[in-house]
């Protein structure tokens, strides 16, 4: 349906005249007299009676006048989600539960005329290609896979680093510890049932495990966070990895421990990722928030995945052996003893 004939038919109806309605539109009176026959020849009926007093809408004129009204303001709408500024900016995190989400809401309370539109995708490629292709406006990852570059046009920076800790219940080995070092995980077994193969956090892990002589097993079923959580409480044996920033409540009586990790501290790193021709001027601020409000990692005492050095950086070239000291750099330690 032409929005324009719908439009010239709602201003005759206010106006009750053809030359008013074009002089409103600041069109001749003919157009507006074929705009509203074309109409009414595409509905079959006759919309207007016309006479010395002026045009009245006849029954089915009355009658179509409330669809064409929520019709135009539905073609407005649409209009307006399209144009920079007015479309929601959409975001891609990994999960609804993790502190990047507590990022976003941050944001938006420092720009609450933004509008958020938050998605979740299932792997790395899936929104690599996503924000390559346009269809979101920037994802949350850690990087890319082992073996994976940015795509071409696609750049990233990085947001925030999560330090982990041992998630356990009270009656495990390292339940009453103040912190702990990686390398005294080995030969024990980090239970992970939400450890997917082939996502960026499953080769995290494993990288994590192999380093520092652990094993992460992935077997399930992944009931979900809460029978996690009761399963851990009542295990001696099992512990899994959390976030420091993860938001996590449980009953008083599972009594579980976060111990923190240290000597070195893993941490896993999340990036902003983006187009930099992507005209979304939300994008830019939420780009400004992020950046302002990440201190930078220290040059020791932390631990990423070596295949972490060359997927953060913006540059179309591997970085050379003098970039690796600098905050992206994957400090050398030695393996478990």
């Amino acid at each position: 349906m032409d929005v324009t004939a719908v439009r010239t038919y709602i201003a005759v109806v206010e106006a009750e005249q053809f030359q008013e309605a074009a002089v409103d539109l600041s069109v001749t009176p003919q157009a507006v007299s074929k705009r509203v026959a074309a109409l009414e020849k595409e509905l079959g009926v006759q919309l207007f009676t016309r006479d010395a007093r002026g045009a009245k809408p006849t029954i089915d004129g009355q009658a179509f006048l409330p669809h064409a009204r929520a019709f135009l303001r539905a073609a407005e709408r649409a209009v307006a989600s399209v144009q920079p500024g007015h479309r929601a900016l959409r975001v891609d995190v990994i999960g609804r539960r993790l502190s990047l989400v507590g990022l976003l809401r941050g944001f938006h309370r420092a720009h609450p005329d933004t509008e958020l539109d938050v998605v979740t995708l299932f792997d790395s490629a899936t929104a690599l290609a996503a924000v390559r292709d346009g269809v979101i406006d920037a994802t949350f990852r850690a990087v890319t896979m082992p073996g994976q570059r940015l795509p071409p046009g696609v750049e990233a920076t990085p947001v925030l680093d999560e330090p982990l800790h041992l998630f356990t219940g009270p009656d495990h080995e390292f339940a009453d510890a103040p912190a702990i070092r990686p390398a005294q995980l080995a030969g024990h077994r980090i239970w992970m049932p939400g450890n997917l193969p082939g996502t960026e956090w499953a080769a995290y892990y494993d990288e994590l495990a192999a380093t520092f002589g652990f094993t992460v097993d992935p077997v399930g079923p992944d009931f979900g966070i809460e029978p996690l959580l009761d399963t851990i409480a009542n295990s001696t044996t099992l512990g899994t990895f959390v976030s420091e920033q993860t938001p996590l409540v449980w009953p008083a009586g599972h009594d579980l421990r976060r111990i923190p990790l240290r000597d070195p501290t893993p941490v896993y790193i999340h990036a902003l990722i983006w187009r930099p021709d992507n005209p979304h001027p939300a994008l830019t601020a939420l780009r400004d928030h992020l950046t302002a409000a990440y201190p930078g990692r220290p040059d020791t005492g932390t631990w990423t995945p070596a295949w972490t050095e060359s997927r953060t950086s913006t540059s179309p070239s591997p970085p050379s052996r003098a970039a690796d000291c600098g905050r992206w750099s994957r400090p050398r330690w030695p393996g478990p003893s």
